[in-house]
């Protein structure tokens, strides 16, 4: 089975054959493995291994991964779901910045901006404490800070705004 993943703006392409794994074509030794009790999966690339935590997103195929503390917003779908959302995505309009969300139930640890604020796309806004790691949520595209919504020490449920963008 072939996957398109696209993530932080570059798509690659892994294919999943029997045992097998290839990124772009190469062969690539990879394993997987559950930690029992936990949501962490340990990923085995090579001769390095990480702790990996995945959420499903909103929409089919999206996910956000945590991979050895780090966030990442991820798409991965098959070759025809791909083509299809290509194609729907060309039509789209785009309505701005998205705003940042919990993407999971959580503790707000610091927020890092503020009302006026001109922030990055990529640039953390926000970090939180969730299944006992801190997250540093980061904006998906450049704005300005319309609304901060996320507070210190209060806790927030899956999907909360927290930060909107203009």
């Amino acid at each position: 089975m072939k996957y398109l993943v696209d993530i932080a703006g570059e798509r690659m392409e892994v294919a999943l054959e029997g045992d097998g794994v290839s990124l772009g074509g190469t062969p690539v030794a990879a394993h997987l493995a559950d930690l029992d009790g936990t949501p962490v999966r340990l990923v085995t690339i090579g001769g390095a291994q990480h702790r990996v935590v995945a959420v499903r997103g909103a929409m089919r195929g999206q996910y956000a991964l945590w991979i050895d503390g780090w966030r990442f917003d991820v798409e991965a779908l098959d070759e025809r779901a791909r083509a299809i959302r290509d194609l729907t995505a060309a039509h789209r309009v785009k309505a701005g910045p998205a705003p940042v969300v919990a993407p999971m139930p959580g503790l707000i640890v610091r927020v890092q901006v503020q009302v006026g604020d001109t922030v990055a796309a990529g640039q953390g806004v926000v970090v939180m404490e969730a299944m006992k790691m801190e997250n540093e949520l980061r904006t998906s595209a450049a704005g300005v800070v319309k609304s901060v919504h996320a507070v210190p020490g209060h806790a927030v449920e899956k999907g909360t705004v927290l930060v909107e963008l203009e």
